[in-house]
C-alpha cells in the first residue's frame, strides 16, 4: 500500500502517522498555520504547506487526513475547500476525518460505543458532530469517522503535568475517562487506509476506562515523586473547558478497531502506555 496523503492540520497525531508512512514509500503533505512548525513536520517525513496562506495542491492526491478543529460553523477546511474537495470525490482512495468521544456526551458511567447516538453535551461535542456531518455529506467521498479518546504520548500526558506547579489529583466519584497513546491512533488510521470502508466509523481508545486520579498517581510512583493532593471536584479550581470534560462520564468501546482492523494495541491500557513513556524518557 502507498499513496500520497494531503493531511489538514498536520500536528501531534498527523505526525505519527507520516512517520508509519513515509518509510513504505508515502509522499505526505501536511499543513501547518506557523511556518517555525515546518521542521517539525520535515521531521515526522511530511512537506510543509503554510496554509491558510498556500493554495492546497490536491492533484495527484489519494488520501486526505483532517486534524483541524471545527468551529461554530463547522470544519474550516470544508468552509475554504468544499467544492474542489466534491468535485475530486471520485480521485480519493480514502478520506479520515479525527472527530472525538465528546460527540457521546455523558452517560453516567455506561458504556458507548460507534452505534450510541451523539449526544453532545458540551459546546466542542457539538461542533464535532456538525462537522463530521458535513464530511459525510458529500455525495461519493470516501470518508471514515475515527473518534478519539484523550490523546497521550511522548511529551504529552500526566509526566509532564507532573511538573507543574500546584498539581493536584481531582475527585470525582465514579468519573472515568478513555485514553489513547498517539502510536495507536497512527497505526489504526494506517489500518484502515489499508482496507477502506468509506462511511465506517471508529472509537479510538484503549480497553481501560479509570478514574483521571489512578493515571496521576501512577506516573508519580513511576517517577518516585510524592502524590499529589487529592481535591474533590466540587471545590477544584477548574477552567469552563477542565470542568466540562467532568461533566461527562463514559466508557468508550473499541471492538470494532480490533474486529473489522485487525489492530492489536501496543498500548492496551495507561500502565503499558505509562511504563514505556517512562523508558523512552
Amino acid at each position: 500500500m502507498t499513496g500520497t496523503l494531503f493531511s489538514f492540520g498536520h500536528g501531534y497525531s498527523a505526525q505519527e502517522v507520516s512517520r508509519l508512512l513515509k518509510p513504505m514509500g508515502w509522499r505526505v503533505l501536511g499543513t501547518t498555520r506557523d511556518p517555525a512548525q515546518s521542521p517539525a513536520l520535515k521531521a515526522s517525513g511530511a512537506e510543509p504547506v503554510v496554509w491558510p496562506g498556500q493554495t492546497p495542491d490536491l492533484s495527484g492526491v489519494t488520501h486526505l487526513l483532517i486534524s483541524t478543529a471545527p468551529n461554530a460553523h463547522g470544519d474550516p477546511v470544508l468552509a475554504a475547500l468544499r467544492d474542489e474537495i466534491a468535485a475530486r470525490a471520485s480521485q480519493f482512495k480514502w478520506v479520515g476525518y479525527l472527530s472525538t468521544t465528546a460527540v457521546y456526551g455523558d452517560h453516567q458511567g455506561d458504556w458507548v460505543d460507534e452505534k450510541t447516538p451523539p449526544a453532545p453535551t458540551a459546546e466542542r461535542g457539538r461542533w464535532r458532530v456538525r462537522a463530521e456531518s458535513q464530511w459525510q455529506d458529500i455525495p461519493g467521498l470516501p470518508t471514515h469517522i475515527f473518534r478519539l479518546a484523550g490523546i497521550y504520548g511522548p511529551g504529552r500526558g500526566p509526566f509532564s503535568k507532573l511538573k507543574r506547579v500546584g498539581m493536584r489529583r481531582i475527585i470525582k466519584p465514579g468519573q472515568v475517562f478513555s485514553r489513547i497513546h498517539v502510536a495507536d491512533i497512527a497505526q489504526v488510521l494506517v489500518a484502515s487506509m489499508a482496507a477502506p470502508n468509506p462511511g465506517a466509523i471508529y472509537n479510538v481508545c484503549d480497553d481501560e476506562p479509570v478514574p483521571p486520579q489512578d493515571v496521576i498517581a501512577y506516573a508519580a510512583e513511576l517517577q518516585g515523586l510524592p502524590l499529589p493532593p487529592a481535591v474533590p471536584f466540587e471545590e477544584a479550581d477548574l477552567t469552563p473547558m477542565a470542568r466540562s470534560f467532568y461533566n461527562e462520564n463514559k466508557r468508550v468501546r473499541n471492538d470494532r478497531i480490533k474486529d473489522e482492523l485487525g489492530v492489536t494495541l501496543r498500548y492496551p491500557n495507561y500502565r503499558v502506555g505509562l511504563e514505556s513513556l517512562m523508558q523512552d524518557e
